[in-house]
């Protein structure tokens, strides 16, 4: 059984926690904050996200400094103070700190409460980013939970609405969590106006989760165009066919009217044994459809090359559910600057060991507990 401490205790007692005894928490009386340095590591808004859900999970109470601080414009925009409201809403925190631009945050969680919230971010901010955010401490809430999302669901430096419910759920999935989602509307950047839901069951406990190779890989690609010519999807899965050798029967372009701006998504899904991974390749005004798809490829290209289980993006995600859960261990490629400093945002709340072992040039294993 692993101990977590709830800071929030004002004398030693034990917590059961809903979701039962992987979640189980031991308090004592500790009142110390944790600070945290938003410029640490790679110094964008992941860091403030993973200490937010660390936070509402542990019960522990956090002041951030330095929010994004290496990015163009640091400070607090408007998805990660979506999701600094949604962590609030969910948890009846208390907040210092929670406005556009700024630097610094505490936050001081209450009880996590489920139930039905909704969510906008109100630009083309990730709204899948802030979902990820509150993930964790619905799945050990008391009661179900539905959770509408608006914003952007298709946009460049998050994972878009495909990843999480073809990857990253069906992997919580596989560890005991019960999480349904359904796109209702896409959202581009610029113009946003995305809508997805999710359904969460409260949890028993997240299993551990083991993931050496991939074994299989079944590729097929798709290319979305909304309000843009359809030759723009065309001309990428040419691409596709080419650098990966695909057949043309495993190769779609689906057109979208409904969306409130234009946008271009191409989505590249890998099946193996135990994972499905989705690489993703993002149209952006003055970058032609064959760079967009070339780039796409080569990130493909890479994966498939291996026979490494997680790809490098998922790599990051996993980390807090394995560290709230079960542990296990599993290997990918090199890791991101994003996995490297989750990994030390997670140390700082929970005393879990985390350990990144390189087995071969370009390969590691990553163990958790």
């Amino acid at each position: 059984m692993r101990d977590y401490i709830l800071s929030r205790c004002t004398q030693s007692r034990r917590l059961p926690c809903p979701a039962g005894p992987h979640f189980f928490l031991i308090g004592y009386v500790m009142t110390d904050w944790i600070t945290i340095d938003g410029s640490a590591g790679e110094g964008g808004g992941q860091i403030l996200r993973t200490s937010l859900a660390l936070s509402l999970v542990t019960g522990r109470p956090f002041r951030i400094e330095n929010i994004r601080a290496r990015r163009r414009k640091p400070g607090l925009l408007r998805q990660h103070l979506t999701a600094v409201r949604a962590a609030t809403a969910i948890a009846q925190a208390r907040v210092s700190g929670g406005e556009i631009g700024s630097s610094a945050l505490s936050f001081e969680p209450g009880d996590v409460r489920g139930g039905d919230y909704n969510l906008a971010v109100g630009t083309a901010g990730s709204a899948t980013l802030v979902f990820q955010t509150i993930l964790p401490a619905l799945l050990v809430a008391r009661e179900q939970s539905r959770v509408t999302l608006e914003g952007g669901t298709h946009n460049p430096g998050a994972p878009p609405f495909d990843f999480l419910a073809r990857t990253f759920i069906p992997v919580l999935r596989r560890m005991g969590a019960s999480v349904e989602v359904g796109l209702e509307a896409y959202g581009f950047y610029p113009a946003g106006g995305g809508r997805f839901t999710a359904d969460i069951h409260p949890c028993s406990g997240l299993g551990e989760f083991v993931a050496s190779t991939r074994g299989r890989a079944i590729v097929h690609a798709r290319a979305v165009v909304a309000s843009l010519p359809e030759t723009i999807g065309k001309r990428e899965l040419a691409v596709v066919r080419q650098c990966l050798g695909l057949d043309r029967s495993i190769c779609g372009v689906e057109t979208v009217n409904s969306s409130i701006g234009p946008g271009n998504v191409l989505m590249i899904s890998i099946e193996g044994d135990t994972v499905s991974e989705v690489v993703t390749g993002f149209g952006v005004k003055g970058v032609t459809a064959e760079k967009v798809a070339g780039d796409a490829c080569d990130e493909a290209a890479r994966y498939l090359a291996t026979d490494v289980a997680v790809g490098i993006h998922l790599a990051d995600q996993l980390l807090i559910p394995m560290a709230l859960g079960a542990g296990g261990s599993f290997r990918t490629l090199t890791p991101t600057a994003h996995t490297t400093t989750n990994a030390e945002v997670i140390r700082r709340f929970l005393d879990v060991p985390i350990a990144i072992d390189e087995e071969s040039t370009g390969i590691v294993r990553v163990k958790v507990g």
